[in-house]
């Protein structure tokens, strides 16, 4: 089935753009295209406002017009304008206002009282298996160390993860962690500016803040045929986030600097993608439910998307020991957002035409959030208990306990002499 999407209001201006290549090779010379009306202006700007997105419809609206006028130096300058512009959005999500739907809830543990339930840090220090605290003088603020049973978890999520994904036909690739700006931009995140959450190198490269930037950028440029769709690709890798926060509810290692991730992903055709994004929800919430946590599926609304995201699930775990709610989880649909960016393509068996692809991509599992979720759900007096679905992952063993073979550390400082 068809997307129902606003496409047809955006040709035009994708018309317009020239299509960014990493491949000179592949650089075409631009062609006279047709000039969206002011109807369709109208709706390009409507859902920039309603995304919460930087509105620079004004600008691209002068652009045109000096365009139109012979002005013709300043394509450039529309098309870099043109690449701000966020993808459109699912109808459906038009009338949320700012609010994402709750889509359903999963129950599968009742929880001790809440006067007795600690929060992740306070049962890892008592364990003896992490440490946040003084790093700011070595490795940095929002740094952390897991150590022991702690660290073995870790891989354990990882394995468990990366099995189920695997199972369901997605290929491991290794992926690079640091990346070129274009492919981290053409992925809909700036790499600019006072809010960017990317870390850029002395040498002008930017630090991954999640794999599916580079496994899109493995496939830029990239002429598939249609029988080979669709393909679905799996990494795992440390993703880099510049963002802070000084909320006391995103306290800890809930947000930090860096982290491990499982990441799904998955270019696909226009006919495909819906169902794409389906079957990711549908794997990330048997994830969790094998796992036993408690939490909720959403369904996002357009302030909430991001760029590239024509529409998007979160999934949230409830954490007990802050008694919250905390995204552990999500999954997009970027229909041709980031294919035409970077080029992925595929050749249409029925006639030969080719097309841009479709990108899916999505959340196996973030460890830092999922560490919170299962250590403040699975606590109990002696220690923690490690989800049946892990203990294979750890030699069979069924409850983390205190650490003593690693010393507590502690700041120390050093005087010269």
């Amino acid at each position: 089935m068809k997307l129902p999407t606003n496409s047809r209001l955006w040709r035009p201006l994708l018309l317009l753009r020239r299509q960014r290549s990493h491949d000179a090779k592949a650089a075409e010379a631009p062609t006279p295209r047709p000039v969206p009306t002011s109807a369709q202006l109208d709706e390009l700007e409507r859902n920039v406002v309603m995304r919460h997105h930087r509105n620079n419809m004004p600008q691209i609206r002068s652009l045109i017009q000096e365009l139109e006028a012979g002005e013709q130096h300043k394509l450039s300058q529309l098309q870099a304008e043109l690449e701000q512009l966020p993808n459109a959005t699912h109808p459906r999500l038009q009338d949320y206002g700012e609010e994402p739907r709750e889509l359903a809830q999963y129950v599968h543990r009742q929880l001790p009282p809440q006067s007795t339930l600690k929060e992740f840090s306070e049962l890892a220090r008592a364990l003896n298996l992490y440490r946040m605290d003084h790093l700011g003088n070595y490795t940095g603020h929002k740094s952390y160390y897991l150590t022991g049973q702690l660290a073995t978890l870790e891989q354990a999520i990882i394995q468990y993860a990366l099995q189920a994904v695997t199972d369901h036909g997605f290929k491991l690739i290794s992926v690079p962690d640091i990346l070129p700006k274009e492919v981290i931009e053409s992925c809909g995140m700036r790499t600019e500016g006072e809010r960017t959450q990317v870390y850029k190198l002395d040498t002008g490269e930017c630090l991954s803040g999640t794999s599916e930037m580079a496994l899109a950028g493995f496939f830029s440029n990239k002429l598939l045929s249609e029988e080979q769709l669709p393909m679905k690709v799996t990494a795992v890798s440390r993703c880099y986030r510049a963002e802070t926060s000084g909320l006391q509810e995103e306290k800890g290692i809930y947000r930090v600097h860096q982290f491990n991730k499982v990441e799904m992903f998955a270019i696909c055709t226009e006919e495909q993608s819906e169902a794409e994004l389906e079957e990711f929800k549908n794997i990330e919430v048997d994830l969790f439910r094998r796992l036993g946590l408690n939490f909720r599926l959403l369904d996002m609304p357009p302030c909430e998307l991001g760029a590239p995201a024509y529409q998007k699930y979160d999934i949230e775990a409830w954490m007990p020991g802050r008694q919250m709610w905390g995204e552990i989880s999500s999954c997009s649909n970027c229909t041709d957002y980031q294919a035409r960016r970077l080029g992925i393509r595929y050749r249409r068996s029925v006639d030969g035409q080719i097309l841009h692809a479709h990108t899916i991509n999505g959340t196996a599992t973030a460890i830092p959030r999922l560490l919170i979720a299962l250590l403040e759900s699975y606590q109990r007096e002696d220690g923690i208990e490690i989800p049946a679905v892990l203990r294979p992952f750890m030699d069979d063993q069924e409850v983390i306990t205190r650490n003593k073979r690693i010393p507590e550390t502690k700041l120390v400082k050093f005087i010269k002499a």
